[in-house]
């Protein structure tokens, strides 16, 4: 799991900033790569979603990192454990987006236009703040990413997520009824 999250989060490793273009779907690996970007922008009608815990598996990929940096512990953790789906407005609203787009078709202009006024200031300086950004965004980062494919793993083989999956299919609201008992760290 943890090379896989490398390979997933190398967009941080680029030297200038990225920014995320969201005209649709964006939910949970989806959301966590844009998560994982610089800047973020969203059709208004985009859904945006850590929902993991839906399908009964723990959150990836750096979203109990990232999220909370973005729209604060409060917001991340009702987000993050409730499997919560937002949509592009309100992503705004809550800080997730740096802007919304009114359609779907503006979206890419929007970031584009983002992008392009990024792009006439000053390189080395431009670059180089966006490396201090990602400093102070990476600190626990690491820690976070073990703690993640840790209890991944272990919730990759629960009886929660089979019931979670197979709700998906089916199309129905899952029944989870595995419980750890107390004490027991997952």
């Amino acid at each position: 799991m943890r090379r896989f999250y490398e390979s997933f989060l190398a967009v941080r490793k680029l030297p200038v900033p990225v920014i995320s273009a969201i005209n649709g779907p964006a939910i949970g690996a989806g959301c966590c790569l844009a998560l994982a970007t610089d800047l973020r922008v969203a059709s208004a009608e985009a859904k945006l979603g850590v929902t993991f815990v839906r399908l009964g598996l723990h959150p990836g990929m750096g979203a109990t990192h990232f999220l909370p940096s973005i729209v604060g512990a409060q917001e991340a953790s009702k987000m993050i454990l409730t499997g919560e789906v937002i949509d592009g407005r309100e992503a705004h609203a809550r800080g997730l987006v740096t802007k919304v787009s009114e359609t779907g078709d503006a979206t890419l202009e929007d970031a584009v236009a983002m992008a392009e006024e990024i792009a006439a200031q000053a390189p080395v300086a431009v670059r180089a703040a966006t490396r201090t950004l990602r400093i102070g965004q990476e600190d626990g980062l690491e820690r976070a990413l073990w703690r993640e494919a840790d209890a991944q793993a272990q919730t990759w083989n629960s009886a929660d997520l089979k019931e979670g999956l197979d709700a998906l299919v089916d199309k129905r609201v899952p029944e989870f009824n595995q419980f750890e008992t107390y004490g027991q760290n997952l």
